[in-house]
């Protein structure tokens, strides 16, 4: 059954001093949805943000919740929790203090907030700390008590902007683990804001890429690694690989490169044999052998360099024009040859994208 939109942004617009920030943006969330809003410094995402809470209004557009207007309505009155970067905890107050606080200003009853707080502190993983002054806490415990406190009242909506940007990526992996499970526990709808396509991928259940204020593709994870809507997309989701070819053959679907023929799982629709093309290879998506073992779908390349990850070994490469550079990784040691060598390297058609050559 299809789900109803509880976010509604449509049609959103905005300029500072003539010069354009967003560009007709439309975007809808459903109740219980966790979407983030992924993209490099300056695409607007931020904005973007800012607009939905309130903090800035736009120059054209609305944006509904549960169908009414709320583009008007200042941002005290839409209900909505905030979670930043820098937490913005107050220093002087213990955990159970700023967590309570926005409780305390809306008038709740001192039980009840003694009790919501009990409440949070077990969900973040805290519970004894009620008393602890906070600029005793490490950065890590510091953001769980930021998000119990943006959780505190209930918001309608979570909004989060580069939440953990500030923390090392060890921290970081494990808090977006928390997060997440903490978000999907509660059913909290919410919009989070990061340039880390990383973080959008474990914390987000859609995801919407912008690029200078515009959305450059809207889908799952899932969808948006796999299929990257343009070499945009797929630089920006950190895959390096990108050729210029030809359309050899469309049965069975080839492309010649200046590193020699790939074939590939499908084409464009529109493209035909001579055509340009331009390729984008996942860097998951090769598997290597000596260069005396050929085998079926298979070029050879130079390594440059191998630099063991624990998980997987990345490699690079270079064509035998000496100018086509490439990067892989491969399972575990699974590339045992030394700088210098040449390697015979398997391509996965699957893991080859095709775009128009623009």
């Amino acid at each position: 059954m299809m789900k109803m939109s509880f976010l509604s942004i449509s049609h959103i617009s905005k300029a500072y001093d003539d010069a354009p920030v967003l560009h007709d943006i439309s975007l809808t969330v459903t109740r219980g949805e966790i979407m983030c809003l992924l993209g490099p410094s300056g695409c607007g995402k931020t904005t973007l943000l800012r607009i939905i809470a309130g903090l800035e209004q736009p120059d054209q557009g609305q944006i509904l919740l549960e169908g009414e207007d709320i583009t008007p309505q200042p941002s005290h009155r839409r209900d909505f929790g905030l979670m930043f970067q820098d937490y913005a905890l107050f220093p002087h107050m213990t955990v159970g203090g700023n967590i309570g606080f926005g409780l305390k200003m809306r008038g709740w009853p001192q039980p009840k907030i003694s009790a919501r707080v009990q409440e949070l502190l077990s969900l973040v993983e805290m519970a004894g700390y009620a008393e602890r002054p906070v600029y005793e806490l490490s950065g890590g415990q510091q953001q769980r008590v930021a998000l119990a406190r943006s959780l505190a009242p209930n918001p309608r909506l979570l909004m989060l902007d580069e939440p953990l940007g500030a923390l090392d990526r060890t921290l970081r992996d494990q808090l977006l683990i928390d997060l997440q499970a903490i978000l999907k526990q509660l059913g909290q709808t919410a919009v989070y804001v990061t340039h880390d396509q990383l973080e959008a991928f474990a914390v987000a259940d859609r995801v919407a890429l912008m690029r200078e204020g515009r959305i450059e593709q809207l889908g799952t994870p899932e969808e948006i690694y796999l299929h990257p809507a343009s070499p945009f997309a797929a630089r920006f989701l950190g895959m390096s690989n990108i050729l210029s070819g030809e359309i050899a053959s469309l049965t069975p679907p080839l492309i010649h490169t200046a590193i020699g023929r790939l074939p590939v799982q499908e084409l464009p629709a529109g493209l035909y044999p001579g055509d340009r093309a331009q390729l984008v290879i996942r860097p998951e998506g090769a598997s290597v052998s000596r260069a005396d073992r050929a085998g079926s779908n298979q070029i050879v390349l130079t390594l440059v360099n191998r630099s063991f990850r624990g998980a997987h070994t990345l490699i690079q490469l270079v064509g035998l024009d000496g100018k086509t550079r490439l990067a892989f990784e491969i399972p575990g040691m699974g590339c045992v040859a030394r700088a210098g060598d040449r390697v015979n390297v398997s391509i996965e058609p699957s893991a080859v994208i095709v775009f128009e050559n623009r």
